[in-house]
């Protein structure tokens, strides 16, 4: 398999395509390249590896199969491997695990575009706008919830770490770059989520690189 993704500190939707494929347990080749740079516009018009997907990262090539938007590569990959793998396998945790993973791929966007994610900083921001702050009180809810009905089983979001956690690894990210203040549960889970070896290897493949987009730089005014 190989796997087109973006800049490592600045695409979200890559790492989560990036997660799901290790935690498929298949081996697989990443190519990364760099979003909006220079010759991102020739790139998308002319590579045949981002054609189907018309420009747009992340994308997942398996022999003649192509796979675009990480939830469909989820799975895409749950079906090749078994999907208890990537879902919790008692059903009301599975049901709440989904609905968890498609309410995070379908909303959220004041929270998106306000603090655009940026693995290697640490800003001080102005208060978050009334939206902002209502994404990410909807988002510890659903945290609390994950974690006191079904979390008994380890630190992650549905006790082992699941799909749920790959999709909202981003948004782990984006809370400590603009040191968002979190309860204790909700630390404890970011503290494991940073501290899970894929996590590790991507943040520091994120802080080796040299690409620099500037209007993930400045955060975004409220």
């Amino acid at each position: 398999m190989k796997l087109i993704i973006g800049n490592k500190n600045y695409s979200s939707w890559s790492l989560r395509a990036w997660l799901a494929c290790k935690q498929s347990g298949l081996g697989f080749e990443e190519l990364t390249v760099p979003i909006l740079g220079e010759d991102w516009e020739h790139l998308k018009r002319n590579s045949e590896e981002l054609a189907p997907s018309s420009g747009k990262v992340p994308v997942l090539w398996d022999g003649e199969a192509v796979v675009w938007d990480s939830l469909a590569i989820i799975e895409y990959l749950a079906d090749k491997v078994g999907r208890d793998r990537f879902w919790p396998k008692e059903e009301p945790a599975r049901a709440m695990a989904r609905s968890m993973v498609a309410e995070m791929h379908s909303s959220y966007l004041p929270l998106r575009r306000s603090c655009p994610m940026n693995v290697r900083a640490r800003v001080t921001r102005k208060p978050l706008s009334v939206e902002v702050r209502e994404d990410v009180v909807r988002i510890l809810t659903l945290w609390a919830e994950a974690r006191a009905r079904f979390g008994k089983g380890g630190p992650f979001l549905f006790g082992t770490f699941c799909a749920a956690d790959v999709i909202y690894a981003p948004v782990v990210s984006r809370f400590l770059t603009y040191g968002i203040p979190m309860p204790g549960f909700a630390h404890s889970y970011m503290e494991a989520m940073w501290d899970h070896e894929w996590m590790r290897q991507w943040v520091a493949a994120a802080e080796a690189e040299d690409w620099v987009i500037e209007q993930y730089e400045i955060p975004v005014s409220e």
